[in-house]
């Protein structure tokens, strides 16, 4: 697993093909949801299964994400990913606070 900041993850969400993964529970999930991203909460007993079907293997790049850096739910889901086997984990740890923060906001 390896951190990545804002602009990170923007490019890879521009460029990279990697699959976005809120890991928050589905009712908060509305709430932080990134556009572009999918919902599977990480404490779901089938979510390694679930993401190793949703992006097609355990090679792919995929980026996880919750609320924000005071929540730890992404470095567990990421953990989780990499205890079994996926080899491109991102972890976006400052989540939908940062990124709701940085994004252009209309004029």
């Amino acid at each position: 697993m390896r951190s990545i900041d804002y602009e990170q993850f923007r490019e890879f969400k521009r460029h990279n093909g990697a699959t976005i993964i809120n890991v928050l529970p589905a009712q908060s999930f509305e709430k932080t949801r990134i556009p572009g991203s999918i919902n599977i909460p990480h404490e779901s007993a089938n979510f390694v299964k679930e993401v190793e079907y949703v992006i097609g293997g355990k090679n792919l790049p995929v980026i996880v994400y919750c609320a924000s850096e005071a929540c730890d739910a992404s470095k567990k889901a990421a953990t989780k990913l990499d205890e079994e086997g996926f080899t491109d984990v991102m972890c976006y740890e400052g989540g939908y606070k940062e990124w709701n923060e940085k994004i252009p906001k209309a004029a």
